[in-house]
């Protein structure tokens, strides 16, 4: 199976720097943030997500790839393959919007659920950074194995969504810990807790439909998997989303799994 996927890792990363590519191009033209539609999920569709969208889609023709594709812009595009490439254009645009280096490209192979995902690539849009994993084969940062770190006591570091939306769980959070991050974009913390620069990625919002979709955490949740990490609903219960967009949640994601443990136990999350 590890060779088998082998050839759709190269795939993906190839496609990432693609995006990329357009991404940076389209970021300074005066229409890239203009709103061109609503997309699949209900939220406005900038340029620069349609634009990117349009890159994968194209590439997909170029290859020869029958994969079906779905995109929070795009929603499901059913393509005639069985295996489904769960893309998240642009994770961060506000970010991009507003000049911040924070965003990413996600990519990510299943076919029905996250849990099936066994493929995955989030791309850093401004750093150049690839993050990936295969399923069995481990995660990676561009060529150095990625391992999540161990909980050590007064150093913790959360990943948190910090807005007027936030639950009073995930404000109370924001005293638990030594520092405290928001990023605004899922993805890229996930993999920061992968790669053991966090602890915890926390996302819970009050607001009906702000939580969050699979095409938001697919890639990253394997490449948190893949590095010793795991991921639940904000209440602990299980988290294997389908590979659609009708259903949001909200999401913890750990590094270590003793200190999810004990922080159930003391009834942070």
């Amino acid at each position: 199976m590890l060779m088998e996927r082998q050839p759709e890792l190269d795939l993906l990363v190839r496609l990432a720097y693609m995006v990329e590519s357009r991404v940076v191009q389209e970021r300074y033209s005066p229409h890239a943030f203009r709103t061109v539609a609503m997309g699949a999920d209900g939220s406005p569709t900038e340029e620069v997500d349609r634009v990117a969208e349009a890159q994968v889609l194209s590439f997909l023709e170029q290859e020869g790839l029958d994969w079906n594709v779905l995109s929070e812009e795009l929603g499901y595009v059913h393509r005639g393959g069985k295996r489904v490439l769960v893309l998240d254009p642009v994770d961060g645009s506000f970010n991009l919007l507003r000049g911040l280096p924070l965003a990413t490209v996600s990519l990510a192979l299943g076919t029905e659920r996250l849990g099936d995902v066994d493929v995955g690539v989030v791309h850093d849009l401004y750093g150049g950074k690839t993050f990936w994993a295969v399923k069995g084969r481990g995660a990676y940062l561009d060529g150095q194995r990625l391992h999540t770190r161990p909980r050590k006591e007064g150093q913790e570091l959360f990943f948190l969504n910090l807005n007027n939306h936030s639950t009073d769980r995930v404000r109370a959070l924001a005293s638990k810990a030594r520092r405290i991050r928001s990023l605004g974009s899922a993805s890229l913390e996930i993999a920061m807790v992968a790669a053991g620069r966090g602890d915890i990625y926390f996302f819970e919002s009050g607001m009906e439909g702000a939580n969050l979709r699979v095409t938001d955490i697919a890639a990253a949740r394997l490449i948190l998997y893949e590095a010793g990490g795991g991921m639940a609903k904000a209440d602990g219960d299980p988290l294997d989303l389908p590979l659609t967009l009708d259903v949001r949640s909200s999401v913890i994601a750990w590094g270590s799994e003793e200190f999810f443990r004990e922080g159930q136990q003391l009834g942070y999350w």
